[in-house]
């Protein structure tokens, strides 16, 4: 198919779909002639899965680019591709000045070091989310957030759970490209799920614990509108 076709299909610009060759993140398509290429099916799948993770999961480009390269390698065993996944999904942070430093992060990342020890968790100590949790910690304590902190045991549990039915969902796929495909896609978009579904539980809990007035159902909303 030509490149118009393959933007009819996916839904993407062409000049987003340029973009995407050009950073690597989508391989080019064979050469036909000058200035013309075709393209597969496999253009269409590396297409919208490099979309889903720039527009929807918010990646940068580079890091989306080392997640498709994941899913697309050979050799690599299914704990390495998750292993990879994680670190290329959560880059390394930056702090800002002092600001995350000082007693606060110390104590904090000790925390989260005895909260790993705690539950029995194998993690690498250069997994990045031990320095993204632990920076958070450290801010939440000099806000005088300590009833936030309580829950972290809860927090963790619940983790731990939902990590539980993933891998297990993911691990009976078999095949080690779907497998690494979910690994990254879950993760990714896991996220903005997750946060979408805490949100919508706050409302609803806010509504029945606090008082509030029950928000309209979108039939009753259609209806003030029209």
């Amino acid at each position: 198919m030509r490149i118009a076709e393959l933007s009819r299909r996916t839904g993407v610009p062409i000049p987003t779909i340029k973009y995407y060759v050009r950073e690597g993140l989508v391989p080019q398509g064979e050469r036909t002639g000058p200035n013309q290429a075709r393209y597969g099916e496999e253009h269409v799948r590396r297409l919208r899965l490099a979309r889903a993770l720039v527009e929807v999961g918010g990646l940068p480009v580079a890091s989306a680019r080392e997640a498709l390269a994941l899913i697309f390698s050979s050799g690599i065993s299914e704990f390495d591709v998750l292993g990879k996944a994680q670190y290329a999904l959560t880059p390394p942070r930056e702090r800002a000045g002092d600001d995350a430093g000082g007693d606060a992060g110390g104590d904090a990342a000790a925390q989260v070091d005895e909260l790993i020890a705690r539950r029995g968790w194998q993690v690498k100590p250069g997994n990045p989310a031990r320095r993204t949790l632990a920076d958070a910690l450290a801010t939440l304590r000099r806000l005088g957030e300590d009833d936030y902190l309580d829950l972290l045991e809860t927090y963790a549990e619940t983790a731990e759970h939902l990590a539980d039915m993933e891998v297990r969902a993911i691990s009976r796929r078999g095949d080690l490209h779907a497998m690494a495909e979910a690994i990254v896609i879950w993760t990714t978009l896991g996220d903005p799920v997750l946060a979408s579904l805490r949100r919508l539980a706050q409302e609803a809990q806010a509504t029945r614990l606090l008082g509030g007035t029950a928000a309209k159902t979108a039939e009753e909303a259609a209806e003030e509108t029209a």
